[in-house]
């Protein structure tokens, strides 16, 4: 007799559904080739507008709060960096991103120290909860905010849930948050300012990313040591 074949989920409608979204690539590629080509804005119109309204009280409050929503809500908070540091001053939107980071990040603590003292995450969040649980003082937390490659979501809600003293929390998220902030602002804007002007290739613009390249690889070998 033969053996009657095990019940999958790729039925019609799920080829269906999965052709549908194949053929969205291609469409999108088009659209961007032909956006390209079209070029209804240059770059110095586009900056030009991004430094008018970036700029604003409104819109840079928007996009702070914005910040404090999604880090509480543990949602990717950094793309705010690409709404600030472009069209501010690095002193200024360093301040401004640490704001939005620093309070996302006490809103998703106070979060998270209402669920479960025995919640624990699965896969590689687990180590960092693993090594927040076993050394979480002032040093490892400021490490894990200042390099690239910890998602800071699962520091705030690991330590949160752990309820490690709020003080020792905010000191490691400011001070960490700082330099991280101070680097990719420094690296962003003078990346654009150096577009804008048609000079690539200076100290100004060069020293924030191998600044940023030293993160990374410190970044990675601390991440390489905790897994």
């Amino acid at each position: 007799m033969a053996e009657e074949a095990e019940p999958t989920d790729e039925g019609p409608t799920s080829r269906r559904g999965y052709s549908k979204k194949v053929w969205i690539l291609p469409v999108l590629a088009a659209a961007g080739i032909a956006l390209g080509a079209w070029q209804p804005l240059g770059f110095d119109e586009i900056l030009a507008y991004g430094e008018q309204v970036g700029t604003s009280p409104l819109f840079l409050g928007a996009a702070v709060g914005g910040m404090i929503v999604f880090f509480t809500l543990g949602l990717p908070g950094s793309l705010g960096i690409w709404l600030i540091a472009p069209f501010n001053p690095p002193l200024t939107a360093t301040l401004l991103l640490l704001a939005g980071s620093v309070g996302g990040a006490a809103g998703a603590y106070v979060f998270a120290r209402k669920m479960r003292s025995d919640w624990k995450p699965s896969g590689p969040s687990a180590k960092i909860y693993d090594l927040l649980r076993r050394r979480g003082g002032l040093a490892t937390q400021t490490a894990l905010r200042m390099f690239p490659g910890f998602p800071h979501s699962v520091v705030n809600f690991a330590c949160g849930v752990l309820r490690l003293p709020f003080g020792t929390f905010l000191a490691a998220a400011v001070i960490g948050l700082a330099v991280k902030w101070g680097v990719y602002a420094n690296a962003v804007h003078g990346i654009t300012d150096a577009v804008a002007a048609g000079d690539a290739v200076s100290f100004r613009t060069l020293w924030p990313l191998f600044a940023l390249a030293a993160l990374l690889l410190a970044g990675t070998w601390l991440k390489s040591r905790i897994e």
